[in-house]
């Protein structure tokens, strides 16, 4: 068995050792009053751990890309230095941005989105879907430079697993962002005015379903009468009563949505970044709730990590679901031109550093 076909058969084995079509997402991206541009997002998978490195892509870094056949596929040469979180290996980028301040990032989509059938006599244009976050982000420095490669047609995304398909949200640090779709092998882009997407249907389903929630405003609802009974809020938020609370994508997207878009507008970059962490904790996915009672995995939760990258002052920071302390990689500590290609596991080790209050006598 020579090299690539034994690399392209550990992919496959991969892929379904960790069922990766299960895997689900929610992204929001925020903007501070000094303008800085956040990206965040939660990443799960319900059933097994989720190997998860970051990685350092230098400038001139060689990357050739897997297809589903042992056939060397698109080769591409790192225009831009990256940095980039990873699933299942440190081939594909996950979530990422690159020295210009664009940032990429893959979103399951599964049952709705399809490619083009893989075609052995164009490999070498061809494209592995979990590595088109690595060609946008070593190749291009804004959102309309992506969008004029793709629809021209220059590359061809293939899917690596038959069962799973992907879309992307894709932003630059002037604040713009769109959601790239591929439907029978078409690219659709789309502006994303809310700046939210989790994952199946289409986004532009999404953004219809949002007019079922009409009624949904911040605050509390105002006292009325129903008859002669009187009828106020028990509680805080009842505006908010009719909001759907379960983990499905399109319930993820209407909360993501408002709690996005009612947030307030923070001061910078970090005060958002943490904010927006603050938010998704609300999307953590509790282990147990998508299982019978005795095919429960052991994991601490379904949401195996979250990160916020700001676009604008080009930081990533990340947290996991055995570390929930929040580290930083800041892209203008790495001389791009000089570092080594490079990967690292996001959690050394799997488990959550504790800091004892020492009380004095």
């Amino acid at each position: 068995m020579n090299y690539i076909t034994k690399s392209v058969s550990m992919l496959c084995a991969a892929l379904c050792s960790y069922n990766i079509s299960s895997v689900a997402c929610t992204g929001i991206s925020l903007t501070a009053k000094d303008g800085s541009y956040i990206q965040a997002r939660t990443i799960e998978n319900a059933d097994t751990k989720l190997p998860s490195e970051y990685v350092i892509i230098p400038r001139g870094h060689r990357i050739v890309s897997y297809t589903p056949e042992a056939k060397n596929g698109l080769s591409f040469t790192a225009k831009y230095g990256v940095v980039g979180l990873c699933v299942v290996q440190k081939e594909f980028i996950a979530e990422g941005i690159n020295e210009e301040g664009l940032s990429t990032g893959l979103f399951f989509f599964p049952s709705y989105g399809s490619y083009k059938p893989y075609d052995a006599k164009k490999a070498n244009i061809s494209i592995g879907d979990l590595q088109l976050n690595s060609w946008m982000l070593t190749q291009f420095a804004t959102v309309d430079e992506v969008i004029e490669a793709v629809t021209k047609g220059i590359i061809r995304v293939v899917g690596l697993d038959k069962s799973a398909v992907v879309h992307y949200r894709i932003g630059d640090k002037s604040g713009r962002q769109v959601v790239l779709e591929f439907v029978n092998g078409v690219p659709h882009f789309y502006e994303n005015s809310v700046g939210v997407i989790t994952n199946a249907p289409g986004f532009e389903w999404h953004l219809t379903n949002l007019n079922n929630y009409v009624n949904l405003f911040s605050g509390s609802a105002p006292m009325q009468t129903l008859g002669k009974q009187e009828l106020k809020p028990i509680g805080g938020n009842s505006g908010f009563l009719g909001l759907p609370g379960d983990a499905t994508p399109p319930s993820r997207f209407v909360r993501a949505a408002f709690f996005c878009n009612t947030a307030p507008q923070m001061p910078d970059g970090f005060s958002t970044v943490t904010q927006s962490f603050h938010i998704l904790n609300n999307f953590d996915i509790p282990i147990g709730i998508e299982h019978k009672a005795d095919e429960i995995p052991d994991l601490p939760s379904a949401t195996q990590w979250t990160s916020a990258i700001d676009l604008t002052n080009r930081k990533v920071y990340y947290k996991t679901a055995y570390n929930n302390n929040i580290r930083c990689i800041d892209l203008s500590s790495i001389d791009f031109e000089k570092v080594k290609f490079q990967w690292h596991p996001l959690d050394r080790e799997e488990m959550q550093p504790i800091e004892t209050i020492e009380i004095k006598q």
